[in-house]
């Protein structure tokens, strides 16, 4: 993968993973990137062990072809971002800040998309297995990028389309459930 200028490199990313039990009492491991300015989830992915290569390959992936890397990443002193982590990061060139040790709000946008996704969505559902954590964390995502109103953009959502009033105030309203009802979308039906 080629190297970005500096100069089209703009922002702060966050990463982050937690722990969620199966209902065998299983380790599955989520782990996550999302974008300061604007709290985006940007990638997801989940696994039964985690290591510094894994880790890696998934901040690599959220490099993709259609996102430029950021100038910062903002992550833990967690063992999984070992040396390898460390040599792939740099090869993107983007530069790496450390959390200081006990710390949780140094990193706080990623700390407070935990605490969304467990007390929005994972306290709510059974995790059977990986694929079926997979699927749900891909639809909260869908719906957090989406629809989610958050406090520090004003309750919009990070993108999310502008908001206008609309022209009639009556009308109907269009529901639709996200994850078997957990939560809804509302709409004006057209």
């Amino acid at each position: 993968m080629a190297r970005v200028p500096k100069e089209l490199r703009v922002g702060h990313w966050a990463c982050d993973s937690f722990c969620v039990r199966t209902v065998l009492f299983q380790a599955l491991h989520a782990f996550f990137v999302v974008r300061h300015a604007n709290r985006e989830i940007l990638h997801t992915e989940v696994t039964w062990h985690p290591t510094a290569d894994w880790a890696a390959q998934q901040i690599v992936e959220c490099c993709a072809w259609d996102r430029a890397s950021p100038r910062f990443l903002i992550h833990d002193r967690n063992s999984r971002y070992g040396a390898s982590f460390d040599r792939r990061v740099r090869h993107l060139g983007v530069r790496q800040v450390r959390t200081p040790f006990r710390s949780s709000r140094a990193n706080a946008v990623a700390e407070r998309c935990v605490r969304s996704a467990r007390s929005e969505c994972l306290d709510h559902l059974f995790v059977f297995s990986e694929r079926n954590l997979r699927r749900a964390l891909s639809a909260y995502v869908t719906y957090y990028n989406g629809w989610r109103p958050h406090r520090s953009l004003g309750q919009r959502a990070p993108c999310g389309a502008a908001m206008s009033l609309p022209q009639r105030l009556c009308g109907k309203i269009v529901v639709k459930p996200v994850l078997g009802g957990l939560h809804h979308i509302y709409r004006l039906a057209e």
